[in-house]
Order: C-alpha cells, then structure tokens, then sequence
C-alpha cells in the first residue's frame, strides 16, 4: 500500500486499470464477434453440405437418364466397396470440401472424413460415430467433439428411405483464428498498458508540478521559526498558481490567504509582546523612583531622629510617593482586570450629572482655566460603571487642566449620533506632539516635552480611558493639531430617556 501512498502513483494506476478494463472489454467483444461470425458461416456451409447430401423427398426429380437426380446418386450405397461401406462413390467426387464429415446412419452406420490427412475418405472409427448417434434432427447446427479428430460443428438430416445423415466441418482452422487473434490481442494490450502507464507517468507528473510548488512553499514556512521574535513571514505562493478557477489555484489562494492572516497574527502577538516588555519596563521605572524616594527620606529620618522638622519632611514625602505608587497600582490592576475580561457594573448612568459634578469639580481645581458645558435638554442617561465612567471623563478633564496653558478654553459636550450618545472634550491648548497623537492611547505613553506644564503623570490615562469605554460597547477618538485638540466618546443609549 505504501508504494502507492502518493496523488502520482495512484492517479497512474488508475489511468492503467481504466486503460486495462477497457482494452479487456473491447478485446472480448471483438473475439465475441469474430467467432460468432466465423461459427455463422461455417453453420452456413455445413447446412448447405447437408442439403447437397440428403434432399427431402419433395427435392427428388428426374435430373437425368434414369429420373435420379446427382445428390441421390452421391448417396448411393455400394455394397461391393469395402472401404466407403453404404456411402455411394458420390462422396469423393469433389461436391464436398476437403475435411467434411459424412456420416449415414441406418442399419449398418457409417462415416468418412472427405480429403482428410487419414487418406482420402478416411472412415469414422465406432467411438466418433457413437459421438454423433444423438445429434437431434432439429435442423440446427450442434458441435460435437470426436476422437483424435477434435470439434466439428454437425447437423442431422432424415433422407427419403428414413435413413439419417449428419454433415460437420472441422472447427479446426476456427480455432486456430481465434488463437491468434487472443494472442495478438494480449501482446497489444500489453504494450497498450505499458504505454498508458508511462505516458501516465510522465502526463500526470507535470500536470501535479504545480501542486509540488504549493507544497515547497507550505514546506518553506514550517520551517521557519514562529515561536517568538519579529517573523518575516514573506513567502507566498506565485501569482500564477493563485488562479481560482482550478483546483491548484484555489488551493494556492486559500494558502496565500491563511499566510496572510497568519502573518497579521504574528505581527500582533509581536507587537503584544513588545507592548508586554514596555509596559512591565515602565512600570518597574515608575515603581523604582518613589521607592528610591521613600528609601532615601527613611534613611534621613533614622540618622537624624533628633532633628523633627527633617523628620516631619521625610515623612510627609514618604506619604506622597505612597499615594502616588498607590494610584498606579491601582490603575495598573483596573487595566490588568479590564483585560482579563472582567465584566464592570451594568446599572443606569445619569451621564448629565456626571458631567455637572466633573466639570464643577475641574473649576474649582483649576479655577484661571475656561470650562464650558453644552448639554441637551434631555437628560442624558447611558448603561454603564458609574466610577469608571466619572474616571474616563476626570482623566480627560485632568488632562485638559494639566497639559494647556491658563485661560485656555475646555469645553465638554454631549449630542445624540443615531443610536449612541457622543461625548466630545476638547481644548484650544498646544496639542500633542507631531507623531503622538497615533499612539496616544498606547500605556505609558507620554508628551512631557510639549505640554506638560505641573509634572508629568505615569502615561496610563489615556489607555484607562479606551479600556473603559472599549468595556462598555464605545469607541473613543482623538483629533490633535495646534490650537485644537479634542477626544469623542461614542456610548450606546441607555434603556430608557427621561425627559425634563
């Protein structure tokens, strides 16, 4: 079985068996059809030498001196000739074909072989006559198989004085026919099947050429390295071979096509694990420093235990790196919890009084910048974490505050857009950097050099702010040029409006 495991071999030897089935079939046929007609007009001379041999009675007539006709002489008895016993000399006088059986069955049965190899007019022994003792009277043709002579094909007749005559030719030269011609047939066959074989070979090799080459590049790939790293996963299958109207090309598009989409998920899980190695990076840098900070005013207070202002100093700045380290902390756990899937609170979010408490909230914190409101005259309610929600809009709000110069202009606005509430905060401060704004929502990231103006934070708001507006069903956006940047929220509506 294992001689065959390949597409080739089993396709050759199927073109072979189809080609083998096939001569059979043609090759029986035509000896069927040969021999039938060749039986057919040996049956027709037999009969005709039966009916030269032994006329019925209405075939009797004067057909010459003496009123006997030619066929009733032939058979004649002539009780003086030893050798033809009750065979008239008729027999031999050329009305036959050399090789016919003459067989006269009456008291005293006879037979003899016309022109036979045995001598001329070679009598039938007693076994040969008991052969042909039962051919039926039915004026067909039987074959009859006789003693050191072989087949003939024999007919019966009844002659006028009730005596039986039977008439055969030898099958012999029949045989012979058909001997060769199943042997020219099988040496033909033979010679077809070598030559379906190889040019089945060599027809199917070059037509599953194509096939290999889809293979060499699906064998290029598994090669390769995918476990880690950054993967150049460039090869593909040749445009020639990505024709979808045949069964290779649609093999080679389906292939170039999972390339590609492994390729995408590669790239991703490369990026993942970059952002992974960053992130942890930065979130040890971000840890180190108020550790260092902490570490260093504890030392101070323990070599100078006396001295109570540099202790007061030392702790008050170990309580501010603890409050700093803690809200990162947190924000890093309520990022590691939203990308674990962990599901927030789903209850009705009066978004307009968020919104009134977060902005009254910024004036007081920030009292030389210009905060405006736009709201609908509907209430504004969303589906939603109410925290979490106060959270996206105080961190863009912070941020507004942080990043712009004072009087600049902060405004918050809420419309309806279809099936979803948009909320857009924007500012008429310096905007992000040239290249920033792309990656804007990436964790850590920051602009420190362009607009920070009270320090600068760990870089996770922006990122805390996709991850829950992404948790509940929005989109967020942003926009950034000099003199104009701003941030759209898309949240879905909430069940029901409340009107005023």
């Amino acid at each position: 079985m294992h001689r065959f495991a390949s597409l080739t071999a089993r396709l050759v030897l199927t073109a072979v068996v189809l080609v083998s089935v096939t001569s059979l079939l043609i090759g029986g046929a035509t000896i069927l059809a040969l021999k039938s007609s060749l039986t057919s007009r040996l049956d027709a001379d037999v009969l005709a030498s039966l009916g030269r041999s032994a006329p019925r009675d209405g075939d009797r007539g004067d057909r010459g001196p003496g009123g006997r006709g030619e066929r009733d002489r032939d058979l004649d008895r002539d009780a003086g000739d030893d050798t033809l016993p009750q065979l008239g000399p008729g027999a031999m006088d050329g009305n036959f074909e050399p090789g016919t059986l003459l067989v006269l069955l009456d008291d005293n049965p006879s037979g003899l072989i016309v022109g036979s190899r045995f001598g001329e007019g070679a009598a039938l022994s007693d076994q040969a006559l008991a052969r042909v003792n039962d051919i039926p009277l039915d004026g067909r043709v039987h074959t009859a198989t006789l003693p050191r002579l072989g087949r003939y094909r024999v007919s019966a007749a009844s002659a006028s004085d009730g005596s039986v005559v039977i008439v055969g030719l030898s099958t012999h030269d029949l045989d012979e026919t058909i001997g060769e011609l199943v042997v020219w047939e099988l040496a033909l066959m033979a010679l077809g099947i070598a030559a379906a074989a190889g040019a089945g070979l060599v027809v199917v090799r070059r037509q599953m050429r194509p096939l290999r080459e889809v293979a060499a590049t699906a064998h290029e790939v598994a090669e390769l390295p995918l476990a880690a790293g950054d993967i150049d996963l460039t090869a593909r299958v040749p445009a020639h071979l990505t024709d979808e109207r045949t069964e290779v090309g649609q093999v080679g598009a389906a292939l170039n096509r999972m390339l590609e989409h492994v390729e995408a998920s590669l790239v991703a899980r490369h990026r993942s694990e970059q952002q992974v190695r960053q992130f942890v990076a930065d979130a040890s840098h971000e840890l180190r420093t108020p550790l260092a900070t902490i570490a260093g005013y504890t030392e101070l207070a323990r070599r100078r235990p006396e001295d109570a202002e540099s202790v007061q100093v030392a702790l008050a700045k170990v309580e501010g790196e603890s409050d700093r380290m803690t809200a990162l902390v947190e924000d890093l756990l309520l990022l590691a919890r939203l990308d674990s899937g962990r599901p927030l609170a789903r209850e009705q979010v009066d978004l307009t009084r968020l919104l009134l408490e977060a902005v009254a909230d910024a004036r007081v914190l920030s009292p030389e910048h210009q905060w405006r409101l736009e709201l609908p005259e509907d209430i504004v309610e969303v589906v939603g974490d109410e925290a979490r929600l106060h959270q996206v809009v105080t961190n863009l709000l912070t941020n507004a505050r942080k990043y712009t110069p004072p009087g600049s202009i902060v405004t918050v606005g809420v419309r309806r857009e279809g099936d979803a509430w948009l909320l857009r905060i924007g500012d008429d401060g310096p905007g992000f950097p040239d290249g920033l704004a792309d990656h804007a929502f990436e964790r850590f990231v920051r602009g420190d050099a362009a607009r920070t103006r009270e320090g600068s934070g760990a870089g996770l708001g922006l990122a805390l702010v996709k991850a829950i507006v992404d948790e509940h069903g929005g989109t967020v956006s942003l926009s950034s040029q000099p003199g104009e940047t701003t941030v759209a929220i898309t949240l879905p509506l909430g069940s029901q409006d409340h009107r005023t």
